[in-house]
């Protein structure tokens, strides 16, 4: 006998954590959640290279994700952090894990202006139906800006540069909120480094400015899914939490609890998955009443697709399946400053402080011109990633450092003096370092949301990008990021090398769409009606909640977006209207 659950959710992001929190609290102690990727407790996520090269996620011996390889690793199997799929015009960045994306993303909770939510978002879908919504996940995420409190270790100086280039080029720049923990009281922070339970219990540290939102934030300063939604559903509500278990199938039951791939989903549903923490990859089920299938854009898209398409179980399926693709503008650029910083301009210094505290906006929130609306963030990359691009600079840009060293060495053996301490040599040979002086720009914009997702032969969703569709935007993107580094006195501009021949391909760390809310099948894959809202069309009970929902690109940062429409997802099941107390 398979034991019956009133809800399965499939992954624990932001759509997961959210739908796993409501659901428990409507039936606690039956919910089941499944995760592929692993649990990360504070200090666990991987910093030494031995331990990143396992840190991306390859599975084998599981249908469907038969990927290639490389010969070195086609006995290695890895369940880490990063799935980072390549496309023809499009390479992706998805996380495995507990907590989903939220374990790498980079915190920020920015809700889009009403402008962008266009035609193709339906009316109980549009920015004022949200509103309760946003200001909810807003609440449980703990959303404020960066503190200003007077705290020199506090003062972030690349968010004065960005505040300085918005003023100097006419745009208009702000800090975002960020979901970064500061202590339980906004007015007051926690110094940098101290710990305490948020108000879901879970224990966090005072953000250490540390700049590792976006690999894993080992002093759990970040407010990730696990630290509160999820928390509260496995610890509060009694939800069964299984990690490393990969969903595999969903099927219809009948009235006499039998498969069935007739039935429309009313008796139930049975959900096939492996646990991946079996050499053996161990094939189980659980039946539940309903599902909700938050497993990401490409996850979720996935999964159905396979249903409908490869085991045949979910027949009903919209044709609508894998449309509506958006990689919501993404776009990664890098300007490297002179040696010295101008007189009154701050250094870049993106080694320190939340990965994003402020914005500088390009026609999306004022003077909306749909072809080329976006954001510009400042962004910035861990310490440990700075020795590494000092490690791999081209060796003629360490002469003037090794010229230095020599020079003074040369001058104390005539003086005849002993060099005693070496910290003026190790001075000279660690200055000049490129990272004090390089920004990273980080851009979202209002892209044409036009692509496909399919099924290639091997079971495995593939992407068809018409790029040059949204070559408006990125044109725009590349010359607002020149403009930037003019500014700045830059001496050398450049975006993430993929963008250049011949690979000519952007890489996205926000695709959505694949499932989109519609008013009837024929636009849409789910419901935007109010009594059945994500649920998908001609399936009772079976749900989507996460990024795969979004009918377009939203142009801010889609963490607001996706959590305030997974909490409609939840109340339109439970009955109940959400709360910040959970």
């Amino acid at each position: 006998m398979t034991e019956r659950y009133e809800a399965i959710v499939i992954g624990s992001g932001f759509g997961g954590g959210i739908s796993a929190a409501r659901l428990s609290k409507r039936w606690p102690g039956r919910v089941m959640v499944l995760e592929r990727g692993k649990r990360y407790p504070m200090g666990s996520f991987p910093r030494a290279p031995h331990d990143f090269a396992r840190n991306f996620w390859n599975v084998i011996d599981v249908p469907g994700e038969k990927r290639p390889r490389p010969r070195q690793m086609k006995d290695a199997e890895a369940h880490g952090l990063f799935d980072v799929r390549n496309y023809r015009r499009m390479d992706v960045v998805l996380c495995a894990g507990l907590g989903g994306g939220s374990l790498i993303y980079a915190n920020v909770f920015l809700e889009p202006p009403d402008h962008v939510f266009d035609e193709r978002w339906p009316a109980n879908v549009k920015k004022a139906a949200l509103a309760p919504y946003y200001r909810v996940a807003k609440e449980v995420l703990g959303s404020r800006p960066i503190p200003r409190n007077g705290d020199p270790r506090r003062e972030i100086t690349r968010t004065r540069l960005f505040e300085q280039v918005a003023k100097a080029t006419g745009r208009n720049s702000s800090l975002v909120d960020i979901n970064v923990f500061f202590g339980n009281d906004f007015a007051n922070p926690l110094p940098i480094g101290e710990q305490a339970r948020n108000r879901y219990g879970a224990l966090q540290t005072s953000c250490v400015y540390c700049a590792e939102c976006d690999v894993g934030c080992n002093t759990h300063s970040k407010n990730t899914i696990d630290l509160n939604y999820l928390h509260v559903a496995e610890h509060r509500y009694g939800a069964q939490v299984l990690t490393e278990h990969l969903a595999h199938q969903i099927v219809p039951v009948n009235a006499r609890e039998e498969d069935d791939p007739a039935a429309d989903g009313s008796h139930g549903y049975r959900v096939y998955y492996y646990d991946l923490r079996q050499g053996s990859k161990l094939k189980s089920a659980a039946l539940a009443n309903r599902v909700v299938v938050s497993a990401g854009t490409f996850g979720s898209t996935e999964l159905l697709m396979r249903c409908r398409d490869l085991y045949k179980t979910l027949p009903r399926l919209s044709e609508r399946l894998g449309r509506r693709f958006s990689g919501n503008g993404d776009f990664l650029s890098f300007v490297i400053g002179q040696e010295q910083v101008p007189a009154g301009q701050p250094p870049a210094n993106p080694n320190y402080g939340p990965v994003i505290t402020q914005r500088i906006d390009c026609n999306l929130f004022e003077q909306f011109a749909k072809d080329h609306a976006f954001i510009l963030e400042d962004a910035s990359y861990p310490v440990f990633t700075s020795w590494f691009v000092e490690g791999v600079k081209p060796r003629y840009m360490h002469l003037q450092a090794i010229w230095l060293w020599l020079r003074n060495a040369f001058a104390r053996w005539v003086k005849g003096t002993s060099p005693g301490s070496v910290g003026w040599a190790l001075g000279d040979l660690l200055s000049g370092d490129i990272s004090w002086n390089t920004s990273v720009l980080l851009c979202m914009g209002i892209d044409r949301s036009n692509g496909t997702m399919s099924l290639d032969k091997q079971g495995s969703v593939t992407l068809d990008w018409p790029q040059q569709d949204s070559m408006p935007l990125y044109n725009a993107i590349v010359e607002e990021c020149k403009r930037y580094n003019k500014v700045v006195d830059g001496k050398d501009f450049f975006v993430l090398p993929t963008w250049y021949h011949p690979l000519r391909k952007n890489v996205s760390v926000h695709p959505l769409g694949g499932c989109v809310l519609a008013d009837d099948p024929a636009a849409g894959v789910t419901s935007a009606a109010i009594p059945t809202f994500g649920q998908v069309f001609g399936y009772p009970g079976l749900y989507v909640a996460d990024g795969a929902l979004l009918p377009s690109a939203v142009g801010a940062n889609p963490t607001a977006t996706i959590s305030a429409v997974s909490e409609r997802v939840a109340e339109g099941i439970t009955g109940i209207a959400p709360d910040g107390d959970l």
